[in-house]
């Protein structure tokens, strides 16, 4: 009966809600009515209780576990110590922090409200890492600099959201993460940024130690051209307890890359229970839009040429209402080890997700996002091994089987001479496929010296290796002969570091007084591995690989052309491009932090660090905060940051196939350090500088808290990819160079915003409604392309992609009810308009302003402002289990279509704002037992 009143309100609301989404919802709402079904016997009854997690200072404490003993359910305290479960009579909790005693409490019938308070432990071993301070009596909303704290568990049950880059766009105010289409190894690590600057010039640590960085440099159009940051889809999102980001420069404390700021996985440490969840979801093929109709009023006669509209010609064969389906399948282990807080916590992962895609033309037939298979694994251990002496580890392992599709070749018969006739009588598209695997393991012993000072040595290591496989493609000089799936070769980036920190907290001195100092060696190792030889060689007329080119003559076509060597889509590595190159870092710091009254904290850091392979750099930082009023306060920062050249930047190079207004120009991209490279004039690579500066307030008022930080950060000599030269008088086997250099100057000035409220509706939960934004502006102060031309160097083109990793605002407004039984979310998120240039700059370089000028009216692209919508509602059908259905942009919004057939990655639109997927809808269980 119920299933029936369903469907008929499902079918009265046909104009309303379109197919796909009844599907969804009936499937929801199945799966939901089977579960209650089977589990309305076992349910108990109960009711919401509350309450606040206090230090003996009437602070409130952050991710307090509040567990009800002998189970593995409970919840951990919000920024304002405070917590909501649902319990029955009659359950005991236990309230656990690091550093502090545990306290427990009972439900006592017609009590609903609690309030516990914690006992420092001073001989109980652990740290508390809130980035950005050393000090583990600070808290971010304390904290002289900007600091999220952020539940990734809860975002991901909420969301539907599976990587957590994904997860950090839409929470964070000024990340960015987009997925990329047509950008080679871009379209399988997605490129990520803080505040507007480079992928790289974020650090991301874990458990505060830092991680290592993705062997990946991005090449093409992409965001951070030119850049290798890390691979934060890496981690899995199930392992995390939680993400702090600091919002501010950070290079005194923390070294190299934290120029933007820094970014914390703190992983879970939960002892008992365990924890998971299955999530299924699938994007709309619904792009809406008469796209037939302007692409015929714009291009007469190309209507024909319009592939993967509305689900529809699609490259795949095949006509779909979904496509990019996603799922993911996670758990959660942990246990106790000893009897002296000694735990394991154990994840593992599983991800398949299928390629999108989306509108585009004749010669990108393959426009869309990439598919993934996926395995994670990842522990987090600590075992004490006397009172005051605790041995730690953590560490885990990634691996990717990623496919993107490359842009398509035309047949030979329509004058393509990159597909051989017998293989692809009309053409092919080839797909880019990797193997990528992430390794990271780290070890430490933590000790309490009886004179108070806390001492932390470990060992970290970490490698990311990268393999290319091209499929669906051939060797167009091979002929029939060609293979036609290539091992393409890659590359790895390793890194080791020992470090070994101190840190101690006086009382008595002032207010308190927070010193910390320590050092680290770091070694770094990046190798470029070769492929197959029919992946990269050229072959004569008989078929012999040609590797004398002053004796052996190419095979040619039928119109006497050279037909082009090297597996289509992307030519795999030679032997002339194999590096294996290391360096070794030295740096030491000191951080201090001092109350100098109660309202009234200032901070300073120095940096000493030497490379051997570019030199020496001092930096400095220096922070106050000081409270006004009750609960307002005014902060402010000072610093200086570095970024040491990567070592894929100073000797990556690759000889490859650009296309180029739908033609293929064989292309050479130079190490930092080749001979080529110094003919154009090129200077070695050599570490960016910045100067960082921020003021803000913080304002906490009852459930009210805000904070306002302003930021101004100036980057001297930033790293970036140069645009082509015309190199066919070189002799180097290609018509066109590019190579990384020092090459602009910019300034980044913005504001971030962070609202909360949350209003507490006793046994009927709470509300929370959050607004975060970020208005942000990059200006390029200089380029210095010497006795270069600057539109060659860096013109307009690269220009607008640096800039667009700093889009004008994002502003996101979050309402979430919570229920002892019912959860639901609606976020939206308003993306500001993005203008790119588009690839008529790359096809016909201008050598004069008026040139350029000219240009400038044509190739224009702009991305008007967009919202975006996310819903969903979760239902908790017993204690440990939870449903949850929802959907991410279900308004269907996708980037304003370009119809001139320019855009950088080949389809109707670039990937800006929130991506070119379209709609997602998906369901969620969670479980816990």
């Amino acid at each position: 009966m119920i299933i029936k009143i369903t469907e008929r309100l499902f079918l009265s609301s046909e104009n309303q809600i379109s197919s796909y989404v009844r599907a969804l919802l009936r499937f929801g709402v199945l799966l939901f009515l089977s579960i209650s079904i089977f589990s309305v016997s076992h349910a108990q009854e109960s009711s919401m209780i509350i309450g606040t997690v206090l230090d003996q200072n009437k602070e409130a404490v952050l991710g307090a576990a509040v567990v009800i003993k002998g189970t593995s359910l409970g919840t951990v305290t919000d920024m304002d110590g405070k917590f909501s479960i649902q319990a029955k009579e009659g359950d005991v909790f236990t309230v656990s922090f690091v550093g502090y005693t545990d306290e427990t409490f009972e439900v006592v019938g017609g009590e609903t409200e609690y309030t516990i308070t914690l006992e420092e432990n001073a001989t109980e071993l652990g740290m508390v890492y809130v980035v950005g301070s050393r000090n583990a009596n600070r808290s971010e909303l304390n904290s002289a600099v900007p600091v999220d704290v952020l539940d990734v568990s809860e975002l991901s049950a909420n969301t539907g959201r599976v990587e957590i880059n994904q997860i950090l766009q839409y929470a964070a105010p000024s990340f960015n993460a987009t997925k990329q289409s047509g950008s080679d190894g871009a379209d399988h690590v997605d490129p990520a940024s803080l505040r507007g600057l480079g992928p790289d010039q974020t650090l991301v640590l874990v458990n505060g130690k830092r991680r290592h960085q993705s062997s990946l440099v991005n090449i093409f159009g992409t965001r951070g051209r030119g850049n290798s940051g890390t691979d934060l889809n890496a981690i899995p999102a199930s392992s995390i307890k939680r993400v702090e980001i600091l919002r501010d420069g950070a290079s005194a404390q923390y070294g190299s890359d934290a120029i933007a700021g820094v970014i914390n996985i703190v992983l879970k440490d939960q002892t008992e229970g365990v924890t998971g969840g299955v999530t299924y979801g699938a994007y709309s093929t619904n792009v809406g839009g008469d796209y037939e109709q302007k692409i015929f009023d714009t291009q007469d006669g190309w209507e024909t040429l319009i592939y993967n509209v509305n689900g529809k010609n699609r490259l795949d064969g095949e006509e779909k209402s979904f496509d990019g389906n996603t799922m993911k399948i996670d758990l959660n282990y942990g246990m106790k080890i000893g009897d002296k807080g000694g735990y394991a916590n154990i994840t593992t992962e599983y991800l398949t997700k299928d390629r999108t895609l989306r509108p585009s033309y004749e010669w990108r037939k393959g426009y869309g996002t990439a598919g993934v298979d996926g395995f994670n694994f990842m522990v987090n251990t600590a075992v004490p091994i006397t009172n005051s002496i605790e041995f730690y580890a953590y560490g885990g392992r990634n691996y990717r089987d990623t496919d993107a599709y490359a842009f398509s070749r035309d047949s030979f018969d329509d004058g393509d001479n990159r597909s051989v006739p017998s293989l692809y009588p009309n053409g092919f598209t080839p797909r880019i496929t990797s193997v990528i695997t992430d390794i990271s393991a780290t070890a430490g012993v933590r000790y309490d010296m009886d004179n108070g000072w806390k001492v932390d040595f470990f060992n970290n290591y970490g490698k990311n290796n990268f393999h290319y496989l091209i499929k669906d493609s051939n060797n167009a000089s091979l002929g029939a002969a060609s293979p036609t799936e290539f091992d393409a070769g890659g590359h790895s980036l390793s890194m080791n570091t020992t470090g070994i920190d101190f840190t101690k907290y006086f009382e008595d001195i002032a207010s308190g007084l927070n010193i910390a100092y320590g050092l680290e060696y770091r070694t770094e190792q990046f190798e470029i591995f070769a492929g197959e030889q029919a992946s990269y060689g050229i072959y004569d007329q008989n078929g012999t690989f040609i590797s004398i080119p002053a004796e052996q003559t190419p095979a040619v076509d039928s119109n006497g052309d050279q037909l082009p060597g090297g597996s289509q889509g992307f030519p795999g590595y030679s032997p002339s491009n194999e590096v294996d190159k290391g360096r070794t870092n030295f740096g030491i710091y000191v951080d201090a932090e001092l109350n100098i009254i109660e309202d009234l904290s200032v901070s300073g850091a120095l940096r000493f660090e030497e490379y051997s392979d570019f030199g020496e750099t001092f930096n400095y930082k220096l922070a106050a905060r000081y409270e006004i009023l009750d609960g307002l306060a005014v902060r402010a920062s000072a610093s200086s940051g570095f970024r040491a050249p990567s070592l894929a930047q100073i000797h990556y190079n690759l000889l490859f196939n650009n296309i180029v207004a739908g033609t293929s120009i064989r292309t050479l991209l130079a190490s930092n350090t080749s001979t080529v490279t110094r003919a154009f004039g090129i200077e070695p690579l050599k570490q960016e500088t910045a100067q960082n500066y921020s003021v803000g307030i913080t304002y906490e008022k009852g459930d009210f808290t805000a904070t306002v930080d302003a930021y101004s950060i100036s980057v001297d000599d930033r790293i970036i990819l140069t645009d082509n030269f015309d190199a066919s008088s070189l002799n180097v086997g290609a018509e066109a160079a590019q190579f990384f250099a020092n090459g602009v100057d910019t300034k980044t000035e913005g504001v971030d915003i962070v609202l909360s409220y949350r209003m507490e509706l006793g046994a009927k939960g709470n509300f929370q409604v959050g607004l975060i934004g970020n208005i942000n502006e990059l200006t390029i102060e200089e380029i210095h392309n010497g006795d270069l031309n600057e539109y060659t160097f860096f013109g307009p083109f690269s220009q607008a992609y640096l800039k667009a990793a700093a889009p004008d605002y994002k502003f996101g407004l979050n309402l979430n009810y919570s229920s002892p039984k019912l959860t639901a979310s609606v976020n939206l998120t308003q993306f500001s308009e993005v203008q790119l240039q588009d690839f008529q700059w790359v096809d016909s370089p201008p050598t004069t302003d008026t040139e350029a000028e000219a240009l400038y009216a044509v190739a224009t692209d702009t991305y008007e402002a967009i919202m975006t919508v996310d819903m969903s509602v979760g239902y908790n059908i017993t204690e440990g289990i939870k449903f949850t259905i929802g959907g991410n942009n279900i308004l269907n919004k996708y980037p304003t279509p370009q119809f001139d057939g320019w855009t950088d990655q080949g389809g109707f639109n670039d990937s800006v704002q929130m991506g070119s997927d379209g709609a997602y809808f998906f369901g969620r269980l969670n479980f816990t037992f």
